[in-house]
């Protein structure tokens, strides 16, 4: 692991593009901003980080990342509070992560010290890129993939770091619709779904597509072995209001965990409402609607924060959850998570890692 000697060096932008931003109609990483991190890992160590202006990058055909899958990434994001600090909400969570998903990709890990000094950095560097409206931020995008150029079934030798930052709006801009997945199998148990790695949202693409044409937004994964059980959905882990508890699928090596997930899993308590992480299957859903019991179902991620789901469709009916209201769980979690962000309530957790 690369030890930090000295500040991350820096060369800055000639020109900035800031005022290429439309600040107004974001949208999610339509924007890249001024600078990125990079680093190479050679000869059994990473290199020192470097701070340079955003731009392509040399690479081998035969690189193998693009052959044989090894490339991982994650997802954080950077605000501004109400006194103007800016902080990354849990960046510690998000290593942890991260390297578990090298260590299942078989790519050397990277220390706290290189991840964090890294982030802060960049951040700090592109203060001017963090967006301010409502729902907005800056998102955070590591990644590490294999560049070793070799036309041969191996685990490379060679590995580049990256840290992209761009301006985003909210991920989804109204409740979604999704779908039951009976037939396709995102992830199974023993295999790369706590992963994020690539090669688990290439593989997700044909089933999504195949449910957006059908007129839904994504789809819920089931288990990979008998389709009875919710996994997550396409791009965030669910939960359910069932019987007045918050009800999620038990983590298992099939599902991502969400640091979103566990942010409002650790917020239940000081929301005045029963957790339940367990299987659950699509005939208790079904049952749920049936009988009433079933009052919301909502995506929790990174990029979509708390997204009310509207429709489910199970077994090709479907069915309309409640409309949210002020007093749903998902907009009360929501805006407690937002009130810690922003400082409008004391973060009891240590969840925001200041720049400045």
């Amino acid at each position: 692991m690369a030890v930090m000697t000295a500040p991350i060096q820096i060369e800055r932008v000639k020109k900035s593009r800031l005022s290429t931003v439309d600040f107004s109609n974001l949208g999610f990483g339509t924007y890249i901003s001024d600078h990125m991190v990079v680093a190479d890992y050679k000869n059994g160590e990473w290199q020192e980080p470097k701070i340079v202006p955003f731009g392509e990058m040399l690479m081998s055909p035969a690189m193998l990342a693009l052959h044989y899958g090894q490339s991982i990434f994650e997802g954080m994001k950077a605000f501004k509070n109400k006194n103007g600090q800016i902080s990354i909400f849990r960046p510690q969570r998000h290593h942890q992560r991260m390297n578990k998903s090298l260590e299942r990709m078989c790519m050397p890990s990277v220390s706290e010290e290189m991840f964090i000094t890294s982030l802060s950095s960049l951040v700090e560097l592109d203060e001017p890129w963090i967006p301010t409206a409502e729902g907005s931020s800056l998102y955070i995008r590591p990644f590490v993939f294999a560049t070793e150029s070799r036309l041969g079934v191996k685990i490379s030798d060679e590995y580049r770091f990256v840290i992209l930052t761009c301006p985003v709006a909210p991920y989804f801009t109204k409740p979604v619709r999704v779908k039951v997945e009976e037939e396709y199998v995102r992830a199974a148990e023993g295999g790369t779904g706590y992963a994020k790695c690539a090669g688990n949202y290439g593989g997700a693409f044909y089933p999504t597509m195949l449910a957006q044409k059908q007129g839904f937004d994504q789809v819920l994964w089931t288990d990979a072995k008998e389709h009875k059980y919710i996994d997550e959905s396409g791009a965030m882990n669910v939960m359910f209001v069932l019987n007045g508890k918050l009800v999620t699928p038990g983590l298992l090596t099939s599902l991502l965990d969400g640091v979103t997930r566990n942010s409002i899993l650790a917020l239940t308590q000081s929301l005045g409402i029963e957790k339940e992480e367990r299987k659950v299957s699509i005939a208790e859903l079904e049952e749920g609607f049936k009988n009433g019991t079933l009052t919301e179902a909502f995506g929790v991620g990174t990029a979509a924060v708390v997204s009310p789901i509207a429709a489910i469709s199970i077994h090709g009916r479907v069915y309309e959850l409640p409309a949210v209201t002020p007093t749903s769980f998902q907009l009360r979690a929501k805006k407690k998570l937002n009130d810690i962000r922003m400082g409008h309530e004391p973060d009891v957790h240590g969840w925001n890692h200041y720049i400045k």
